[in-house]
């Protein structure tokens, strides 16, 4: 395994758990809250709350499930590939009886399917939380860690294609022309199509990847080189993260929960925001998203030849900057136009730019403190933080929205982003400034 040089190939498909995931997410914050107050007529402070309800769940499941990742004794498909087949197996099966119940609520109202809907997404988002931690600490596992940012580069471009492709499946299936009007929606063909390009993704990922072999070649490796860790250890097979370093992970991870409440209520209330405000549907708010992930993906390259020339942190501060100031300017644009437009398409794609300067550098600067065999509990923390944030942020947008008005959103979001800005400042590790290198391979030596 060379330290100098990424295999590209391999990290596109180690990154195929990640585009499952992200397909997912994307859809149940598009589609859930239409069922939830559409369907079941539920207020926005309630319909939040069980929004929230995967957040609170991945506080507990993510750290969960990346310890017991990180202590399961390496089998036939490694440590972290039979999280990722069981938990996908699961939810593909779980997420197909949601619009069984909302279709047959919609036909006849029953406290019965309510309550086995709730059930069910409560099993599906348990299913959701047995693999995020593996899927995402699969990378790290085999990755030399001066190549980790570059890694997570194209680990969030698989993510992004995820969050595109439904995107693309939204606009097209469900045009405002084609649901406007209508009693109840069947998105029963989009569960289904949805499910199956994760299905298609695990199985492309175990046929192609042997994760022991990669992970035991990088944990060698790594062994070769101590001078990149930043944990000292103590000689009992626990790290201990030195006083400095610990208090700027400390300001990191309250970065990271500040500016996942500002995004998260942007993508889980933006469908309904956009239909109450501006009488557009799931495929006009799916196109304003589709643009915003178009927006991150031309974005990484050049985010990693600026991160290369100013560092990680400073760019990640110039995203919190951008990405506040598109929200309020997102907020102007939805009350001063009735009908989505080419100008809302520059607005979302620079929104697309700023998250992507944001969640390119961040996961890396927190697994990068810990050894190799810690890789899944500190994706745990990262996780932790930011599901901690959206825990809070689903029902208090809701509640802010349903007392002020839905125009809050916006400047809602934009001032817990700009938060992040402040908290940022004290994070002082985790940053190197390199030369100058081009396209993806300004990513290749971002990390400590």
């Amino acid at each position: 395994m060379d330290p100098n040089k990424l295999n590209n190939k391999r990290t596109i498909l180690v990154g195929l758990a990640f585009l499952s995931i992200s397909a997912f997410w994307q859809m149940y914050d598009g589609v859930v809250p239409k069922i939830l107050t559409k369907t079941f007529e539920m207020n926005e402070t309630l319909t939040g709350v069980i929004m929230a309800a995967d957040n609170v769940l991945a506080l507990f499941l993510l750290p969960l499930f990346g310890g017991l990742s990180d202590r399961t004794k390496p089998g036939r498909l490694g440590r972290r590939t039979p999280y990722i087949l069981a938990g996908t197996a699961l939810a593909v099966i779980l997420m197909n009886i949601l619009p069984i119940l909302d279709n047959g609520y919609a036909a006849e109202a029953a406290p019965f399917k309510f309550a086995s809907f709730v059930v069910v997404l409560g099993l599906l988002l348990i299913a959701m939380g047995i693999y995020r931690s593996p899927a995402v600490a699969l990378m790290p596992d085999v990755t030399p860690k001066p190549l980790r940012s570059k890694g997570n580069a194209i680990i969030n471009l698989m993510g992004a294609v995820g969050g595109i492709i439904y995107l693309i499946l939204a606009a097209v299936m469900y045009p405002n022309s084609k649901v406007q009007g209508l009693d109840h929606v069947n998105y029963q063909p989009l569960f289904l199509i949805v499910s199956g390009i994760m299905a298609v993704a695990v199985i492309v990922l175990l046929v192609t990847i042997r994760e022991p072999k990669l992970a035991a070649d990088n944990q060698a490796l790594e062994a070769q080189h101590p001078e990149w860790n930043l944990a000292e250890d103590d000689g009992s097979g626990n790290e201990e993260l030195p006083a400095p370093v610990k208090r700027s992970l400390g300001f990191l991870l309250a970065s990271i929960a500040l500016w996942f409440i500002g995004y998260n209520g942007v993508t889980t209330w933006f469908t309904t925001y956009i239909d109450e405000v501006m009488g557009q549907g799931l495929g006009g708010a799916s196109t304003c998203l589709m643009v915003a992930t178009a927006g991150a993906i031309v974005s990484y390259i050049p985010i990693g030849i600026i991160a290369s020339k100013i560092g990680r942190k400073k760019t990640i501060q110039a995203g919190i900057i951008l990405l506040a100031v598109m929200f309020l300017l997102g907020g102007i644009l939805t009350m001063v136009f009735h009908s989505i437009n080419a100008v809302m398409f520059v607005a979302f794609a620079a929104v697309g730019l700023a998250w992507a300067a944001i969640n390119v550098n961040s996961l890396p600067m927190v697994v990068e403190m810990c050894k190799g065999s810690d890789v899944g509990k500190f994706t745990g923390y990262y996780y932790t933080a930011s599901m901690a944030a959206q825990v809070i942020t689903p029902a208090l947008a809701g509640t802010l929205m349903r007392a002020i008005g839905y125009r809050v959103l916006f400047p809602y979001a934009a001032f817990f982003v700009a938060c992040s800005f402040v908290t940022m400042h004290f994070v002082k590790h985790g940053d190197v400034k390199v030369k100058a290198k081009k396209g993806l391979e300004a990513f290749e030596d971002m990390d400590d």
